[in-house]
């Protein structure tokens, strides 16, 4: 099932998902490393170029999620939510999408900065089209990381909240994004004592 039906995710949702969920990860992980990283460390040059190269390809797969999203349409949310649940939800996925691009918009700013394009594992360059702008690679930078701690801290929160809806809400929230459309098993009731 390649599409989004009325009771779940499909394949192609659930892959950006997850494939989106481990990038982010991995870049903050290896954002934040590399950061403290001096120039006599062996991965001083190829931990900031593996960490654009993947930032790159991000920015292409959230565009094409944006997309994707656009024609196919999510499932309606549980029926079990609430109001309060459904605006939380709604505006928590437009703050992470806007979070994301914030930040690979940022980290393009960061590394065109000197006017030099990004190559991505040396395949194929995107050109630098804004660079040279005062104290560029700073601000950028400090917006950048701002954005990403943001970014981390509301993706756990959504975790969290996914978290909640399976073992204490007991509904398909967390199902459906891992491709599966029954509901989750329901406590067994202890039977009293004869």
């Amino acid at each position: 099932m390649w599409r989004s039906t009325e009771n779940a995710y499909g394949l192609v949702t659930i892959l950006f998902h997850w494939l989106t969920a481990l990038a982010v990860i991995a870049l903050f992980g290896l954002g934040l490393w590399m950061v403290e990283l001096t120039y006599y460390d062996a991965w001083y040059r190829t931990a900031p170029w593996i960490h654009k190269s993947l930032g790159a390809l991000l920015l292409i797969a959230l565009a094409w999620r944006l997309g994707w999203r656009i024609i196919d349409r999510p499932p309606p949310p549980e029926p079990s939510l609430s109001r309060f649940e459904r605006i939380a939800s709604r505006s928590t996925h437009l703050i992470l999408y806007l979070l994301l691009f914030a930040v690979a918009i940022t980290g393009y700013l960061i590394s065109t900065a000197e006017g030099q394009g990004i190559s991505v594992f040396g395949v194929f360059e995107i050109p630098a089209t804004l660079s040279h702008l005062p104290g560029q690679a700073d601000w950028a930078g400090e917006l950048h990381l701002a954005l990403a701690m943001a970014l981390i801290g509301l993706a756990a929160a959504h975790a969290l909240a996914a978290l909640k809806h399976h073992f204490l809400d007991r509904d398909r929230t967390l199902l459906r994004m891992l491709g599966r459309s029954s509901s989750p098993q329901q406590p067994t009731q202890e039977r009293s004592p004869r």
